[in-house]
């Protein structure tokens, strides 16, 4: 989460007065986080410190044997990463200069108003958790093997620029800080989603979830859950699925086009990790990691006033930009081959050789859809191919080269008698073909369709309700 209220190291609070100890950490407990150390000996600072990670320090100025100031000039030489809040009684400009100069992240007059304290402290955790993950981001980049191939095994490729893109996956993903992923349609964002996921090493569910067609109520019902009672229907409590992403991950996709007063709920729970199920109010928390995705341009929905500029900032923290197909065509004969072996195994067929006229072929399209698009192409060659050789002929006839001949003289794609159909009919057709066509499998089905499985499975599923 982007102001992570479970600092993942404890905070070290070091000051001499035994009274202002416990009311810091009566401060802290009621803001939710028990992860912190009392030293009231500035002599047993640096010991503690270079025992293990601190993720922040509260520094006392005026203490016996050693002052803040001498301990600050040495938590600064030894650990830099940390970021340190200086607290004192003195509202000397000349000493909070010296303090600001010396490297403290912030200086506070004494007695301090809990939430300014809290508020600076989860500010300053996350600027220290920031230039930990720069750090291990610049050492990572430099670095060409990947750690842990095999979160990486559902995705098909030999592209440098693919291959680049892993290697910050795996410098960012055990943030708990949110990931915001763009690329066209039909680039692979879920899989990639899959991937920060399965690379971050995280012991719980990777949930998914199209928000982009939930209204409001919706959408805080799907994720929030609810209490019995919240609504008509309601007859029990039901978790969301933020509760079942717990330790884990939960992916958004189609963020771009989330409601506004969805918007307000998802930056609360980035901002805060906190969240109320319909019908409560009661505030619970949450550890799950937000990945976002989006095809639309956020850029122009923020001028526009569609998208909230402070929400796009909370989850473009790290920022995985995914290339078309176009901009790796090197990967097209490799996906080819991959997508030509998963249709042979969904339609019980044996796996057929790709001939070099056909993967010449497939290298020439555009690819508006791109892998998407590619795998419905390969899949409907698949279904019609009988031979030991998968030949151009089976591409062509799906129109591969016809935006680069003469049309006039080729019948149409599509053609009907009778009235023209409505949409929804054309697309109870479509599905009901491509089901037929693959026996009734989903994932099969979805692949021709052009479309992913779970959008084809809730089709169906609105449709026999």
């Amino acid at each position: 989460m982007a102001s992570n209220p479970f600092p993942q190291s404890p905070i070290l609070i070091i000051d001499d007065e035994e009274d202002v100890l416990q009311s810091y950490r009566l401060a802290l407990l009621l803001a939710r986080i028990d992860n912190f150390v009392l030293c009231n000996n500035g002599l047993d600072a640096m010991p503690i410190l270079d025992k293990g990670p601190h993720s922040a320090i509260i520094l006392d100025l005026f203490m016996p044997r050693i002052t803040g100031q001498e301990l600050l000039g040495k938590i600064r030489e030894r650990h830099p990463e940390i970021p340190v809040i200086v607290v004192t009684g003195s509202n000397n400009v000349n000493t909070a200069v010296e303090c600001m100069k010396s490297g403290a992240h912030e200086y506070m007059v004494k007695p301090v108003e809990e939430n300014r304290l809290i508020a600076g402290l989860r500010n300053a955790i996350e600027i220290g958790e920031l230039r930990r993950e720069n750090l291990s981001l610049q050492a990572r980049m430099m670095t060409a093997g990947l750690k842990n191939p095999q979160a990486f095994s559902g995705i098909v490729t030999v592209n440098e620029n693919m291959k680049f893109i892993f290697r910050y996956i795996e410098a960012i993903a055990a943030s708990p800080r949110p990931v915001l992923i763009t690329g066209d349609s039909g680039t692979g964002k879920e899989l990639v989603a899959r991937a920060v996921h399965a690379a971050s090493g995280r012991t719980g569910k990777f949930i998914a979830v199209n928000v982009g067609g939930l209204d409001d109520t919706m959408f805080s019902d799907t994720l929030f859950g609810h209490r019995k009672g919240a609504y008509t229907g309601a007859d029990s409590d039901r978790a969301g699925l933020i509760e079942q992403a717990a330790n884990g991950t939960l992916f958004l996709d189609e963020i771009g086009i989330l409601e506004k007063n969805s918007q307000v709920k998802l930056l609360r729970l980035l901002q805060d990790g906190e969240y109320y199920s319909l019908g409560s109010d009661i505030i619970k928390m949450t550890d799950a990691v937000v990945i976002a995705a989006t095809n639309e341009n956020v850029q122009v929905k923020m001028k526009e006033g569609a998208f909230r500029n402070d929400l796009y900032y909370r989850l473009n923290t790290h920022h995985i930009c995914l290339p078309a197909l176009s901009e790796r065509a090197d990967d097209i004969p490799v996906l080819a081959a991959h997508f030509v072996s998963e249709a042979a195994q969904s339609l019980h067929k044996q796996c057929p050789e790709i001939s070099v006229d056909a993967l010449a072929l497939l290298r020439r399209k555009a690819y508006p859809g791109n892998i998407r698009e590619l795998q419905s192409l390969v899949f409907d060659a698949m279904v019609r191919c009988e031979g030991p050789v998968l030949g151009p002929a089976y591409f062509q006839a799906h129109g591969t080269d016809q935006a680069k001949s003469d049309t006039s003289s080729q019948s149409p794609f599509i053609s009907y008698s009778g009235h023209l159909p409505r949409l929804e009919e054309a697309e109870e057709f479509f599905m009901a073909e491509a089901l037929r066509l693959t026996n009734g499998n989903h994932t099969a089905a979805a692949a021709l369709l052009g479309v992913s499985q779970s959008t084809l499975s809730r089709r169906v599923k609105n449709r026999t309700v």
